[in-house]
């Protein structure tokens, strides 16, 4: 899968963690830190997600829109 993603979680990450998630932009909506970027392939997004599982974040959501 190749396209853009946005993933929700709760709490408010530091923009210094942008690195560690793959250079996504980070953008708060109250008490929530939205991840939105683009992926490469699914292995990616795995990546992103087993971040979130290792760092006990709590994720709330995940959209992803595929490119044809």
């Amino acid at each position: 899968m190749e396209g853009k993603i946005q993933i929700k979680i709760k709490g408010h990450l530091d923009k210094q963690w942008e690195e560690i998630f793959h250079g996504m932009s980070f953008s708060y909506e109250e008490d929530i830190t939205i991840l939105s970027g683009s992926l490469k392939d699914d292995a990616e997004l795995h990546g992103i997600l087993n971040t979130i599982r290792d760092l006990n974040l709590k994720l709330i959501s995940v959209h992803t829109e595929e490119s044809n």
